[in-house]
């Protein structure tokens, strides 16, 4: 079972981060907002991207949150992975 667990999690972040680098690309191109799917990606992103758009803003044309936003779902990834071990669910 905790190998279930473990693997969910690990699921859920990999997704995330799919989602991230779809929004991304979408950014790129010209795309109708409206439109579900793009809805979706940007309103389920939004919430950490907003976050560290907040602590770093954009410099210009750059947006570095999705860059930040990586490394700390992965942190956060690997400290409830390694949380999970311990107290032994694996």
């Amino acid at each position: 079972m905790g190998i279930g667990v473990i693997t969910v999690i690990n699921v859920a972040f990999q997704v995330y981060t799919w989602l991230i680098i779809i929004r991304i690309i979408l950014s790129w191109i010209r795309v109708n907002p409206y439109q579900p799917v793009v809805r979706f990606i940007y309103e389920s992103t939004e919430p950490v991207l907003g976050f560290f758009r907040r602590i770093i803003p954009p410099v210009g044309m750059f947006d570095f949150s999705p860059i930040v936003a990586f490394f700390a779902l992965e942190l956060l990834r690997r400290l409830l992975v390694n949380l999970l071990m311990s107290v032994g669910i694996f």
